[in-house]
Formats: C-alpha cells, sequence, structure tokens
C-alpha cells in the first residue's frame, strides 16, 4: 500500500496537571517532527463538544472537567516501520514522563490513511 501510515493516541491527563503535560508534550512534539519519515505532528486539547447541540451549529465549550482531560495527537509517517521505530523511540524517552501525568495507559490507534 503507499498510502501514509499514521497513528492517534489519547491521552487522559490528570486534572491538576495539565501546565507539565502540555510543557512535555511542545518538547516531545519538536523532537517528534524531526524523527526520520515523519510526515506531520499534531496535538489538540479538547474543549469542546456537540453533544445537545442544535445540527448545523458550531460545537459549545466545555465548562467544568469531570474526571480527566482529553488531548488527542496524530502522527503521520511515510512507512509503517519508521511509525514502529518512531514508537519505540517515545517508549524509551518519554513514555514514562508521560504516563506520571495520566489517570490511565494511553491509547495507541494506528493503520495506513485513506
Amino acid at each position: 500500500m503507499s498510502n501514509s501510515f499514521s497513528q492517534m493516541i489519547l491521552f487522559q491527563v490528570k486534572p491538576d496537571r495539565l501546565d507539565a503535560f502540555e510543557l512535555l508534550i511542545r518538547a516531545i512534539q519538536a523532537e517528534q517532527q524531526a524523527l526520520p519519515g515523519c510526515i506531520g505532528v499534531k496535538y489538540m486539547k479538547r474543549f469542546y463538544t456537540f453533544d445537545g447541540v442544535e445540527n448545523g451549529k458550531p460545537p459549545r465549550e466545555l465548562t467544568r472537567i469531570v474526571k480527566c482531560v482529553k488531548y488527542y495527537s496524530y502522527l503521520e509517517f511515510d512507512t509503517i516501520e519508521n511509525c514502529g521505530k518512531a514508537n519505540g523511540w517515545f517508549f524509551d524517552r518519554h513514555a514514562r514522563d508521560v504516563m506520571k501525568l495520566l489517570i490511565m495507559p494511553f491509547e495507541i490507534n494506528s493503520g495506513y490513511s485513506v
């Protein structure tokens, strides 16, 4: 398959650790962008929801933290092999520090882009 290989990661961050997570993830993102075969790296903090919103209207802003704040990352690589190497790099260098800031282990989903 000639499409790029992508992965999405869900991080459920402890409410009292948001600043530490964002500081750490900015440093990690800069390093990830320089990894071999990396096409793109994006992170998103969930601020809005479509729950209870009328069809066609913009999402509403979240007003309170229930148990965690969700962050998502989207990484795209030229090959599945380079994605695997990047995962190894992440686990070797940063996973332990990231895990300390989460309520549960992060979830990774991956596959070829469509």
